[in-house]
C-alpha cells in the first residue's frame, strides 16, 4: 500500500480535500462550494452543517478520485478561515455559524477602541480587534443575542469543526487561538484578564483545550467514515490556521520568511522568533512552539475578482479567472487607467470602508476596469508589507500562493507593485497541502514542519524580478490610491449610508 496524507481546507467560500503523496504531490482534489447567508447588511452567516455537508462531499469526491486503489490514507489535518465564530450547544449539536467577513460588531470595536481597552487587548494578545475577531463577536452575541449566547456549550474556529465532525473530539491549535486573539501571548494560555477586557470572561470554559497545530487529537469514528469513506481509526490532528497553513503549504516555516496569500483575505505574513515591532501590527499567530507569525491582513483580496466576473461574466467566475488575466495582460499601463479600491467586504479593519472605481470615462473598457481591479488588490497587499516594513519586520523577498498565483499577469505584478523578488509555489493547494504536513509530523512521517517542507514543498527554481519600468508606473499611482482612501475615510466613517 502507498501512504498518503489527506489535507482539508475550509474557507469562507469553498471546502477542498485533497490526497497528497508523501513527497506532496496531488493524487486528487475535490471541493464543494459552500453559501454565505447574508440576512441583514454586514452578516456573513454560514450553518455549521454545510461545513458537515461540505466536507463529506469534498473527501467522498477526492477518494473517489484517487488514481490507484493501493492508497492508504494514514492521517487527516484541517486548516481553516480564522476568526469569525462557530458555536455548538451544549449538546455538541450545531447552533451557529459566523465567517470572518462578518462586520456586524464594528460599534462594538469603535467602542473599545474609545475606552483604551483596544490598546490593553494588544499588550495582552498581539492582536488588534476587528469586527470578525473571534472574541468580538463573542461578545456581540452575549450583548446582542443573549438567549442564543446561553444556550453555547462549545465555542470552535471553523477548522475545529472539521476536527470535530470527522473524530467526534473538542479541540483548537495554538495557531487559530492565537491569531482569533484567545491568547495571553506572555503565558501562551487563555487569560481571564485578557477575557475581561473583552468582557466575555464568562466564556472561557466554552473555549476549546489548546494543542500543538501537529497533535492528534482523535481519530475518524464509524458515523464520519460512513459519510466520508475514510477507513475507521485514521489518526485526526489539531489542525491550523489557514494563512499559516498556506505559509507551511508555501514553504515558509523559517525566520526571515515571508507569504502572501492572495485569496478572500489578502494575507501578508513573515516568520518572526519574536513579536517585537516598533510598532502594532494587525495579528500575530503562533508556528510551531518556538516561533511566531507577524501578519498583516484583511478582506481585500482576490475575492474582488470572483465578485466581478460573477456580477459581470455571466456567474462563470471560475472559469473566467484565467481569461481575464489574459485580458488584462494586454491592456497597455498609462496614466489614464482607472483606480479601484477593493473593500467589498470593508478593508480597513476597525473602519467602514467601500469598494469604488475611480477616474472612469466613457472611453475606458472592461479591460481597464478589470486592470484596475487586479492593480487595486495588489495595492491593497502593498499597504499590508508597507506596515509590516514600517514595524521593523525585514524580509528580502515573499512567496506567492492563493489565487492570484495561478494568474499569467498578478505574480509579475506583485513583484513590480512591492518592488521585491516573488516566487510562486508549484502546489496550487497550499493551504491543504500544510495541514497535510501537519498530519505527517503528528504521525510521525517528519521530525517537524521544516523537514515536512524540505521534502514535500516545491516552488519555482528562479523568483520574478521586479520591472524597473513598470516600478516606476505603479509607484505614483499606489499614492494617488491612499489619497482616495484618505479622502473617502471621511465620508465612509461620517455618512450613516455607509454603514
Amino acid at each position: 500500500m502507498s501512504k498518503c496524507l489527506l489535507g482539508i481546507d475550509a474557507g469562507n467560500t469553498m471546502i477542498k480535500a485533497v490526497l497528497f503523496d508523501l513527497e506532496g504531490s496531488v493524487l486528487s482534489v475535490a471541493e464543494c462550494a459552500g453559501e454565505t447567508h447574508q440576512p441583514q447588511p454586514g452578516y456573513a452567516e454560514r450553518p455549521i452543517e454545510d461545513i458537515y455537508h461540505g466536507v463529506t462531499q469534498a473527501v467522498r469526491a477526492c477518494l473517489a478520485q484517487a488514481p490507484r486503489r493501493d492508497l492508504q490514507v494514514i492521517a487527516v489535518g484541517a486548516a481553516g478561515h480564522g476568526n469569525g465564530l462557530y458555536a455548538l450547544d451544549k449538546q455538541r449539536r450545531p447552533l451557529l455559524g459566523i465567517q470572518s467577513i462578518d462586520s456586524r460588531a464594528t460599534e462594538r470595536v469603535h467602542q473599545l477602541e474609545l475606552d483604551g481597552s483596544d490598546r490593553l487587548i494588544y499588550q495582552r494578545s498581539l492582536q488588534k480587534p476587528w469586527p470578525a475577531a473571534t472574541p468580538i463577536l463573542i461578545g456581540w452575541l452575549k450583548r446582542h443575542q443573549p438567549e442564543v449566547y446561553a444556550n453555547i456549550g462549545h465555542f470552535l474556529l471553523a477548522k475545529d469543526v472539521i476536527a470535530h465532525f470527522l473524530s467526534g473530539v473538542i479541540s483548537t491549535d495554538y495557531s487559530d487561538a492565537a491569531g482569533a486573539g484567545l491568547l495571553y501571548y506572555a503565558s501562551r494560555d487563555y487569560d481571564r484578564e485578557l477575557m475581561a477586557l473583552y468582557d466575555i470572561e464568562d466564556a472561557l470554559p466554552l473555549l476549546a483545550p489548546l494543542n500543538e497545530s501537529c497533535d492528534v487529537v482523535g481519530k475518524i469514528t464509524p458515523q464520519a467514515a460512513a459519510l466520508t469513506g475514510l477507513p475507521v481509526g485514521i489518526p485526526v490532528v489539531a489542525g491550523i490556521f489557514d494563512v499559516v497553513a498556506s505559509a507551511v503549504g508555501s514553504g515558509v516555516v523559517n525566520t526571515g520568511e515571508a507569504s502572501i496569500v492572495a485569496g478572500t483575505w489578502s494575507i501578508n505574513q513573515v516568520v518572526v522568533d519574536r513579536p517585537d515591532y516598533l510598532r502594532p501590527v494587525f495579528m500575530n499567530s503562533i508556528i510551531e512552539r518556538d516561533r511566531y507569525m507577524a501578519i498583516e491582513a484583511s478582506a481585500t483580496s482576490a475575492a474582488n475578482l470572483d465578485w466581478f466576473l460573477r456580477e459581470f461574466d455571466d456567474g462563470r467566475a471560475g472559469q473566467g479567472a484565467a481569461r481575464s488575466s489574459d485580458i488584462v495582460a494586454h491592456v497597455a499601463a498609462n496614466d489614464q487607467l482607472p483606480l479601484y479600491h477593493p473593500y467589498l467586504y470593508s478593508g480597513r479593519k476597525a473602519g467602514v470602508s467601500k469598494a469604488g472605481f475611480y477616474g472612469l470615462g466613457g472611453w475606458h473598457t472592461r479591460a481597464d476596469m478589470l486592470y484596475a481591479l487586479f492593480e487595486g488588490v495588489t495595492f491593497a497587499h502593498r499597504a499590508h508589507i508597507d506596515r509590516l516594513r514600517a514595524a521593523g519586520i525585514a524580509f528580502e523577498q515573499a512567496t506567492l500562493s492563493g489565487g492570484a498565483a495561478r494568474s499569467c499577469i498578478w505574480p509579475q505584478m506583485f513583484a513590480d507593485v512591492l518592488n521585491i523578488p516573488i516566487k510562486v509555489t508549484e502546489c496550487k493547494e497550499t493551504g491543504a497541502l500544510g495541514a497535510a504536513i501537519c498530519a505527517g509530523v503528528g504521525v510521525g512521517i517528519w521530525r517537524d514542519l521544516a523537514a515536512g517542507v524540505k521534502q514535500a514543498v516545491k516552488v519555482t527554481a528562479q523568483p520574478l524580478l521586479p520591472i524597473p519600468e513598470q516600478v516606476a508606473f505603479h509607484e505614483p499611482r499606489y499614492r494617488l490610491f491612499k489619497k482616495l482612501e484618505t479622502a473617502m475615510s471621511t465620508i465612509w466613517d461620517a455618512d450613516e449610508a455607509f454603514h
